[in-house]
C-alpha cells in the first residue's frame, strides 16, 4: 500500500536545507543540545515529582531533518501495520487489486514524501513513543521509545526569533524530557495508547482510495496543485476519516490524553524555566507569537488539512488544564492524573478542570 523506501528518498530529495552554519559550529550545537537533554532530566524530575529511573535506556539523538524523516517512517510503518495489512487484503480481492497495490504504493510512496519532507524543516524535537530500533537509530529497550532533537530547526528557529540561542535550546530540550518522563515514569501509558490508537484503526472501515485520496489532498496543496481559490470539502484533517460511533469516541480520549500530555510539557517547560533559562518569557512570547500565526498561507492550509491546528489547540487547552489543577491541588494533587487510565481526564474535563478535581480526588477520598 505504501512504498516506505520511496517515501524515505522522496522526502530526503524534496526537504529544504538547513541553516547555513560551518563545520564547527554544528558540532558545537549538537554537543549542548546533548548536554542540556541530560541537564533537563533532573530540572523536570524535580519539577514535576516524577521518577525516571527506568527511562535512562531511552536513547537521546541529536538528527538532522533526513534523520528525522528516517525515524518516523519506521515509527508510521510500525504503527501503521495493521490497518495497511487490513487494506491490503481487501484490495488484493478486487479484479487488478495486485497490479493497483503496486502503482498505488508507488504513488502513495512520493506523496507521503513530500508532506514529510515539509515536516521535516518543522519541528524542533519529538519523543517517539512507537519508536522500533533500527540500525541507525536505536530505540529504549522493552518497547521504549527515543528522544529526538532536530539541531537544524533549532537553529533555525532562534535565529528568526532572535533569542538567546543558549537559553532556547534548554527551553527545548525541557519541553521534550517532559514527554520521555511522562512515558518511562508511567509504564502504563504507552500501552494504554497504542490500544487507544490499534483500537481506532481496527474500527477503520473505509475504502483504501479514501486514504489515499487524503493524502493526495495534501500533497496537492503542498506541490500547489490546488486551484487557487477552490475550497476544501469541509477542512477535513487527515485523521477525520471517522466512520463509526465507536471510533469517535476512542478519538475523543485521544484528543484529551494528547491534551494533557503536551500541555504538562508546556507547563513543565515554562514552570522550570526561571531558574535555568533566564529569558524563558521572552522565549515564550515570540514563541506563542510564531506558533499562532504559522508562516504562509500554504502554512495555514496544511496545518489545516494535517491536523495540526488542532494539535496548537492541544498545547494551549491541555496548558490550561494542568495550570488550573496544580494551582488547586498542588503538583501531588495533580499527578493523581498518572495513576490509571481511569484518572485520566476526558475530553469535557480538559475543558472544565473542575470537574476532574471533583471526580478524582472525591474517588480517592
Amino acid at each position: 500500500m505504501v512504498d516506505w523506501n520511496l517515501a524515505v528518498a522522496t522526502a530526503t530529495r524534496l526537504v529544504r536545507p538547513g541553516p547555513d552554519v560551518s563545520r564547527d559550529e554544528a558540532r558545537a550545537v549538537v554537543a549542548e543540545l546533548r548536554r542540556h537533554a541530560k541537564a533537563s532530566e533532573e530540572h523536570v524530575r524535580g519539577f514535576t515529582r516524577l521518577g525516571t529511573e527506568e527511562g535512562h535506556d531511552t536513547p537521546v539523538l541529536v538528527v538532522d531533518r533526513p534523520g528525522w524523516i528516517r525515524a518516523n517512517v519506521a515509527g508510521f510503518r510500525e504503527l501503521l501495520r495493521p490497518l495497511l495489512d487490513k487494506m491490503q487484503e481487501r484490495r488484493g480481492n478486487t479484479p487488478g487489486g495486485a497490479v493497483m497495490s503496486a502503482v498505488g504504493g508507488k504513488v502513495t510512496g512520493v506523496e507521503l514524501g513530500m508532506l514529510l519532507s515539509f515536516l521535516a524543516s518543522r519541528v524542533l524535537g519529538q519523543y517517539e513513543t512507537f519508536a522500533p530500533a533500527t540500525r541507525d537509530l536505536p530505540a529504549g529497550g522493552n518497547g521504549g521509545g527515543r528522544l529526538l532533537l532536530v539541531a537544524p530547526n533549532i537553529v533555525h528557529v532562534e535565529r528568526e526569533l532572535d533569542v538567546d540561542p543558549h537559553d532556547f535550546r534548554l527551553w527545548v530540550c525541557l519541553h521534550e524530557e517532559t514527554h520521555r518522563t511522562q512515558f518511562t515514569a508511567v509504564p502504563w501509558l504507552r500501552d494504554h495508547l497504542e490500544g487507544e490508537i490499534q483500537a481506532f484503526l481496527e474500527e477503520t472501515d473505509v475504502d483504501p482510495m479514501t486514504v489515499l485520496e487524503r493524502v493526495r489532498e495534501a500533497a496537492q496543496t503542498l506541490a500547489g496543485g490546488r486551484p487557487e481559490g477552490e475550497e476544501d470539502d469541509g477542512g477535513r484533517s487527515l485523521v477525520e476519516i471517522v466512520q463509526t460511533p465507536a471510533q469517535r469516541e476512542i478519538l475523543g480520549r485521544l484528543t484529551a490524553v494528547m491534551s494533557l500530555l503536551e500541555g504538562h510539557a508546556d507547563f513543565v517547560m515554562d514552570g522550570v524555566g526561571p531558574d535555568v533559562v533566564p529569558t524563558v518569557g521572552e522565549i515564550r512570547e515570540k514563541f506563542q507569537q510564531r506558533r499562532a500565526k504559522g508562516a504562509s498561507r500554504l502554512d495555514l492550509a496544511l496545518r489545516k488539512l494535517l491536523g495540526l491546528d488542532a494539535k496548537l489547540r492541544q498545547y494551549r487547552d491541555g496548558e490550561r488544564f494542568v495550570r488550573a489543577v496544580v494551582d488547586e491541588a498542588g503538583m501531588d494533587g495533580f499527578n493523581r492524573v498518572w495513576t490509571s487510565p481511569n484518572t485520566l481526564p476526558t475530553k469535557a474535563e480538559i475543558a472544565k478542570p473542575a470537574d476532574w478535581i471533583a471526580r478524582v480526588h472525591r474517588r480517592a477520598e
